[in-house]
């Protein structure tokens, strides 16, 4: 997730976001045209649609629905507390586009320390990991640019936490890693890495992407780096192994360009692949392809497990009704 996450209130509603992301800075809060429809379909390896942005948001199935629209096959629906999870879990077993991912943010961990409350939130995560439909622990990981120094304990025992949680469930792990390259991979190494380990919004460069190669680590690009800036990510995109790409929107955040500002979702998913494309100078499709396996061997096929229940109609909530907001089980 990226961090400007600051101001997020709930957003009642049922089928829609159950977190508002604040609009600031003078963005253009209008949706982006869609793209030219993909001719070989790709899977959204991280977004956030519990999230709403944009002067007029979207429902999940809408967003779906447009993603479907342009070659995105289906979505990994991140979580980064107890209650969005929640809703990723809920949401995954009525959405057969949807597959689910949970975890507590490393930015979450600190406050939850020290109210006494992580172990708590860490047995919810447990308990969802083992849902139909959750294939990933995440988004977990360190974050040295937004918590200080006293709040690293917190994030470093709640991410080993998440290791465990995913090995025992046989799930992929997905990392958020922030100004934290070293700590992250130093404790992969030590406490031991799950078989598929998938670094979201891939932030590192060219030497720690072979490294990561070395390790058979998966390295999943976003839409900075189409940004101008972001030259150290596109060396990284090179530096990558074809076999261990991903591709994902990180939405509503990282809107590639032309776009960028403008709210983010998953249907502008062709835009960053065909950015990716013309970096390495290769056939869209043929990159298309590789990412579409490489995201299946990850997560396994979209209809490996059923969805269970059938929409009736816009109203659908994905919330469980015994779940309260916010609240830990």
């Amino acid at each position: 997730m990226a961090n400007d996450l600051s101001g997020l209130d709930g957003v009642d509603g049922y089928g829609s976001a159950i977190r508002k992301r604040e609009n600031t800075n003078g963005r253009d809060l209008s949706y982006p045209p869609l793209p030219e429809p993909l001719t070989v379909p790709v899977y959204d390896n991280h977004t956030h649609l519990e999230i709403a942005d944009g002067e007029h948001p979207l429902s999940y199935r809408e967003q779906l629905d447009r993603a479907s629209s342009v070659g995105v096959r289906g979505v990994i629906q991140v979580g980064g507390d107890v209650e969005t999870s929640r809703w990723s879990a809920a949401a995954a077993l009525i959405e057969p586009r949807m597959l689910a991912a949970v975890a507590i943010h490393p930015n979450e961990a600190p406050a939850l320390e020290s109210a006494g409350t992580l172990d708590d939130a860490l047995a919810v995560i447990n308990e969802l990991a083992g849902q139909p439909r959750v294939v990933a622990v995440g988004e977990t990981g360190l974050d040295f640019f937004r918590t200080p120094e006293e709040g690293r304990a917190a994030q470093f025992r709640s991410f080993e936490a998440h290791i465990r949680i995913a090995k025992e469930h046989n799930l992929a792990l997905q990392i958020h890693d922030r100004d934290a390259h070293e700590a992250v991979i130093e404790t992969l190494l030590r406490v031991g890495a799950p078989e598929r380990t998938v670094f979201h919004c891939f932030s590192g460069d060219a030497d720690m992407a072979r490294l990561c190669a070395g390790r058979g680590w998966y390295m999943s690009f976003a839409g900075n780096v189409t940004f101008k800036n972001a030259d150290n990510l596109r060396a990284a995109l090179y530096a990558a192994p074809r076999n261990l790409l991903l591709v994902e929107t990180d939405a509503p955040f990282l809107t590639p360009l032309p776009y960028r500002g403008r709210p983010n979702a998953p249907y502008l998913l062709p835009n960053t692949l065909r950015g990716m494309a013309a970096h390495l100078e290769t056939d869209v499709s043929l990159l298309s392809a590789q990412i579409t396996a490489n995201t299946e061997l990850v997560y396994g096929r979209w209809d490996a497990e059923p969805v269970t229940a059938a929409f009736a109609g816009a109203g659908d909530d994905p919330r469980p009704e015994q779940t309260p907001r916010g609240g830990l089980a």
